[in-house]
């Protein structure tokens, strides 16, 4: 007889067969191991079930919370109002109390998922009727076997649930018959999974072995046991990574060979003399670290931070004059057509004096102008070129690329990155970013990475004043708009979206720019800036913007990035929920580029700003 492995195909587990087999297949899960690396999506915890009669004296007290509640379906009933109908599901849990729950929308499905003498896990906001009954509306469920249930409440054990695809729902698998197939897998085959980290890594860091933390992600005892599972994961996973990255950074010092540049110090002077300003001392201490990297053989791999405004660029453009006197070529890549707009308008302006052929390529490119550009940057003519991922099309061919910049890297993907370097014969690269990084988090993603850091703003920048507000504070904040714009203030307002959404319940800018307009900024020049617009129009109206033709400009998140404008020191941000930490954070630095206070207004939910503690 063939002894077992956990190789073995999926379908001679108990409860799969071919069919089966073949919707597994279908999500990559082809062989036991497989099923037994498909990990609970959430946990039920019979600690945190409460009874009903626990459930009325916390509605009593006066609690808004949602609550999780077992029970058994005990009755349902279909109720008309006019035209509307509600579904009515009662059920009674382990102490004999009676709750029920509500729902009026997907009615035809909700009749045929809850059968009398199931069992379900109800999780939302508990309210008590006016007949004093307790009522779940449209709640959170999950179903159980008899008895799961049976073992689950006698034991207190913790219930996995799984992300069930079409895939597997079409094959009539849901929540109950997976556990049951992952248990049948681990009581058969658990004991063959092979440790994948080294014993001394395991043993100091106090790490479950790896058969008791797949045993344990799936059916843990209790909430311990289950953390201590998910640790070992999580420090599995990251020790690869960090190997794969070590690994990564010592071929690309080790086998492969850079470029040799030379300072020649007179065109570094002479840019730096061009300049109406002198570089901070982070600058100059940045540059150093750069300059010792492209005079060395080995190939620069440098991550350069610092906030928006700190003067990143310039750090970068130095380095690209240090490739370019060389004879190199250097590439600038930048996440959008307006920064890479951007960076043409000011590199162009700062090296006009100084012959070179700069040139941008971005989708918005015309196709006459397209083959000129290909041509220049084919045959070496061209010394500085600005994009977008218009430049890692495979028909845009570099003649001898020494220095690769990425702007914002976040917003690339690693193939994005490996692409744009591998058009030059390993060239040194610079990838800037604004966004915030924790060290610990720097040295974990970016790790192959040497890195730098610009803290120091330039001299006359004043911190940003952030602050968050409530929906009914918008009247006072458009007349503060209105007040500041007295002593010369413009202001940025950001919506997330152009048209409205019925999933997200989002304000659309368009709408909210004619409201404005006719109401409580109907004495303001207002402009509109939308992701939609063609670049030609997006930049005609940032240059009218600048040009003060409007005190507001109404836009979505297209200024993220864009052109510097010192008088624009106000942004507001609606729905600043909806933002990540990285968008706001890049929105907030449109703002703040003159030496005027600048102001940052996060205006959210009036629910969700009371209970948010301000910044």
């Amino acid at each position: 007889m063939q002894s077992k492995s956990i190789t073995d195909s999926i379908q001679f587990l108990s409860g799969v067969g071919p069919k089966r087999a073949e919707s597994f297949n279908q999500l990559g899960i082809k062989t036991i191991e497989n099923l037994l690396f498909y990990f609970p999506s959430k946990y039920l915890d019979r600690s945190k079930i409460l009874s009903t009669v626990k459930v009325m004296q916390h509605v009593v007290n006066g609690y808004e919370g949602e609550v999780t509640i077992v029970g058994k379906v005990v009755d349902s009933e279909s109720i008309n109002y006019g035209k509307k109908q509600i579904f009515k599901v009662i059920f009674k849990d382990d102490s004999n109390g009676i709750f029920e729950c509500v729902w009026f929308k997907g009615i035809k499905y909700f009749k045929t998922y809850f059968k009398v003498d199931e069992y379900y896990a109800i999780s939302a906001k508990p309210v008590l009727t006016k007949f004093g009954n307790l009522q779940f509306t449209h709640p959170d469920f999950d179903k159980f076997s008899i008895d799961e249930t049976n073992d689950f409440i006698n034991t207190g054990k913790v219930i996995p649930f799984y992300s069930i695809p079409k895939e597997l729902k079409s094959k009539n698998i849901g929540d109950i018959g997976l556990r049951k197939m992952i248990k049948h897998a681990l009581e058969d085959y658990s004991d063959l999974i092979v440790e994948t980290l080294p014993q001394n890594i395991v043993t100091s860091n106090n790490l479950l072995e790896i058969k008791s933390a797949v045993r344990n992600i799936h059916f843990p005892e209790n909430m311990e046991t289950l953390e201590l599972a998910k640790n070992r994961f999580k420090y599995e996973e990251l020790f690869f990574i960090e190997t794969l990255v070590a690994l990564r950074k010592y071929k690309y010092l080790s086998v492969s060979k850079g470029i040799k540049f030379s300072i020649h110090a007179d065109i570094i002077k002479r840019f730096l003399d061009s300049l109406d300003f002198d570089l901070t001392h982070d600058q100059l201490n940045v540059l150093s670290e750069i300059k010792n990297d492209m005079i060395s053989q080995k190939p620069m791999n440098r991550l350069l931070q610092g906030d928006v405004g700190s003067g990143k660029t310039i750090v970068a453009l130095i380095s690209m004059l240090i490739a370019v006197s060389n004879g190199y070529q250097a590439i600038i890549m930048a996440p959008t057509e307006i920064l890479a707009q951007q960076h043409f308008i000011s590199i162009t302006k700062m090296l006009k004096n100084f012959n070179l052929n700069i040139e941008m390529l971005i989708g918005g490119t015309k196709k006459s102008e397209r083959i000129n550009i290909f041509e220049s940057i084919k045959n070496g003519s061209c010394n500085i070129i600005i994009g977008t991922h218009a430049l890692i099309e495979e028909n845009v061919e570099f003649a001898n690329v020494g220095l690769v910049v990425i702007d914002e890297q976040h917003r690339f993907g690693v193939a994005h990155r490996s692409k744009i370097i591998n058009k030059g014969l390993t060239p040194d690269v610079l990838i800037m970013t604004a966004t915030p990084i924790p060290r610990t988090l720097t040295m974990t993603v970016y790790g192959d990475l040497d890195l730098s850091l610009i803290k120091e703003m330039p001299k006359n920048r004043m911190p940003i004043k952030t602050v968050l507000r409530g929906e009914n504070s918008l009247t006072e904040i458009y007349k503060f708009i209105i007040d500041k714009n007295k002593l010369g203030y413009q202001t940025y307002i950001v919506f997330p979206l152009v048209e409205e959404s019925e999933k997200m319940d989002l304000k659309a800018a368009e709408e909210y720019f004619e409201k404005l307009r006719n109401t409580d900024l109907k004495s303001m020049k207002l402009g509109l800036l939308h992701g939609r617009m063609n670049w030609k129009d997006k930049d005609e109206t940032m240059q009218r913007f600048k040009n003060k033709e409007f005190d507001v400009l109404i836009s979505t998140t297209v200024i993220e990035v864009g052109i510097d404008i010192p008088s624009a020191n106000i942004i507001v941000i609606n729905d600043a929920e909806r933002f990540g930490l990285s968008q706001l954070h890049q929105l907030r630095g449109r703002v703040g580029r003159g030496s005027e206070q600048a102001y940052c207004i996060l205006v959210t939910k009036n629910d969700l700003a009371a209970k948010t503690k301000n910044l």
